[in-house]
């Protein structure tokens, strides 16, 4: 089987994504060690597409894939790619922020860091999905 890094990356990020829409729906019904599995494995598997996110760059000399779709969808992409990359830098501190809360059994505050941080994360794993059909498979 041949897989390609950005292949493997979107693969990350749906995985990531699955595993914070079952978190979600796990604390949503007060199932907590379940929770808590599920997004520890939604972090493990974020911070796996990072390397390989990091790697693929490093092979390719950081050179970026060309979008190659026209119309309408030129700048539904760039706006995704964009809020994208904005949000996929600040989600890490966000990240950390409220697991170390959950650690150290803050759950007040981190149920209100995870309000803000949840959101942003899920919609950095789903538009990383959006990205590689829209760079590899759609255009």
């Amino acid at each position: 089987m041949d897989i390609s890094l950005p292949a493997l990356n979107a693969a990350l990020n749906g995985s990531a994504a699955i595993c914070l829409t079952a978190g979600y729906l796990f604390i949503r019904a007060d199932r907590e060690k379940a929770h808590r599995k599920c997004m520890i494995s939604a972090l493990v598997l974020s911070a796996v597409f990072l390397f390989f996110y990091v790697l693929d760059k490093i092979l390719k000399g950081g050179v970026h894939t060309e979008f190659g779709g026209e119309g309408f969808w030129r700048p539904l992409y760039y706006i995704m790619l964009i809020t994208h990359v904005i949000l996929a830098m600040i989600i890490l501190p966000l990240i950390f922020r409220t697991l170390f809360l959950a650690l150290k059994g803050r759950f007040d505050s981190h149920r209100k860091w995870a309000r803000v941080t949840y959101p942003i994360w899920y919609y950095v794993s789903i538009t990383g999905v959006l990205i590689y059909f829209f760079l590899y498979h759609w255009f």
